[in-house]
């Protein structure tokens, strides 16, 4: 997949290793490899620009497949479910429509389109009564979200689909002459000193910040105040400091605006216009902070009738064809999707080495951009590398996996897989375990963590 590393701007080559597929009908494997490959450039190509030499790059395939997954096997206690009761594919009148309920206000929402008692039968029965599409438009009216199953055919003619396919995979703005502070990165950690201040939830933009964070970077995690993602905290919360804000506020916007101005990345994950509608758009981070790098994502894309749509992995899995895809090629009477989230994954690393290659330029005197990625256009992507054959089963982690210290999360113990990117010289490793969300203050790194809400 070489138009990851045309489309960051990468040069650096990189080899692979160990074996293993996961099983599907789009090549899954080879994007996990290929994305993550792309962070590793990125360090190797920092490192070179930060006078540190040149650095052999590896990626080890059959664990970047399994961080596709979950990175982390408790030990004495399990992870909550990764789903509520009503979400789920269903059948309408005319084909299949997925639920996705997970956020309460987003439960609401669906309850409210579908005029019915909250079960699981309930919602069956209404949803059957329904043509797919009127059900997603109604639920999206609500404020909930929601993906009619379409093939891949008809996504290419929809009007977004059409708007995804022209936009790039990587789209950069304009350099800016703003200089990037000096944060002294070591050859072993080429990160360490750099701060990213992460405005993500829910998966791809997580993930970047935890690879980010992998390299030394002082990631600091903003959260509103009741949000929590208790199925996925463990896995994606490794090497942060998380706290919590109330940006609709006039304390909190101040609060933030302290944090960006000593920031040098800001990774957001907000709809296009939502940063807009709470008064911290794009002109007003300019006038606080035109230095900072920032690195955003959507999932339907940037322009075209949904750009500003709610969306997830599994709804743009859904509504771009993959699933159809899936259900078709292996005969199966129901939606079948990746087996893994791989969008928001690759999406993630994608962003990470984003974030690296602007690092790299702004080190050498080029400059400071941005960069805007989606769960969309990355699927568009993977669809163009479908797979030829079908691996025999699951793949599922083994101890040889997993490293030799086991991780001390605040909810016990676990063991955390390997890292699968080798980079020479700036082993990848995180030095603050998992915990939950809102566990810190919303300050930059001066000493020993603090403990807050």
């Amino acid at each position: 997949m070489k138009e990851i590393a045309e489309a960051i701007g990468l040069s650096s080559d990189w080899s692979e290793t160990g074996r293993g597929d996961l099983p599907s009908v789009f090549r899954v494997s080879d994007l996990a490899a290929a994305s993550m490959a792309a962070v590793g450039q990125g360090v190797a190509e920092l490192r070179m620009a930060l006078g540190h030499g040149a650095a052999d790059i590896s990626v080890d395939r059959r664990l970047a497949a399994l961080w596709f997954s979950d990175s982390i096997a408790p030990q004495g206690w399990a992870l909550p479910p990764a789903w509520d009761d009503l979400a789920g594919d269903y059948l309408a009148a005319d084909g299949w429509i997925k639920l996705h309920t997970n956020a309460p206000h987003h439960r609401a929402a669906a309850i409210r389109a579908l005029g019915c008692v909250e079960s699981k039968e309930h919602v069956a029965r209404a949803v059957a009564a329904w043509q797919a599409e009127e059900l997603e438009a109604a639920v999206v009216a609500e404020g909930g979200v929601a993906a009619q199953m379409r093939g891949m055919t008809s996504w290419a003619e929809h009007l977004q689909g059409r708007a995804v396919v022209a936009e790039p995979l990587v789209a950069w703005g304009e350099a800016r002459p703003a200089s990037i502070r000096d944060w002294g990165g070591a050859p072993d950690r080429p990160l360490h000193g750099v701060r990213v201040l992460d405005l993500t939830r829910i998966l791809a933009g997580p993930v970047a910040t935890r690879a980010l964070a992998g390299f030394g970077a002082d990631v600091v995690r903003i959260d509103p105040v009741a949000w929590d993602e208790p199925s996925l905290a463990p896995d994606v919360t490794l090497g942060k400091r998380c706290a919590r804000l109330d940006l609709r506020t006039d304390n909190g916007q101040a609060r933030f605006a302290t944090l960006l101005q000593k920031a040098d990345v800001l990774v957001h994950g907000y709809r296009p216009d939502a940063l807009d509608r709470l008064g911290i758009g794009a002109d007003w981070r300019r006038s606080h902070a035109p230095h900072v790098i920032e690195a955003s994502l959507c999932a339907y894309g940037w322009t075209g009738p949904w750009a500003k749509r709610r969306g997830y992995d599994s709804l743009v899995q859904m509504s771009s064809g993959i699933a159809e895809a899936g259900m078709a090629r292996l005969g199966r009477d129901k939606p079948t999707p990746l087996p893994v989230q791989a969008l928001d994954h690759a999406t993630g690393y994608l962003i990470a080495a984003s974030v690296l290659a602007a690092l790299r330029d702004a080190a050498a005197g080029k400059g400071v951009r941005n960069a805007r990625l989606s769960l969309a256009r990355t699927a568009a992507l993977l669809q163009d590398y479908p797979s030829e054959t079908m691996s025999e089963g699951p793949l599922t982690a083994e101890a040889a996996d997993y490293a030799a210290e086991v991780e001390h999360t605040t909810w016990g113990p676990a063991r955390r897989l390997r890292p699968a990117i080798v980079v020479e010289g700036a082993p990848m490793h995180w030095t603050i375990p998992a915990g939950p969300l809102g566990r810190h203050v919303p300050v930059w790194s001066t000493g020993p963590l603090k403990s807050g809400h």
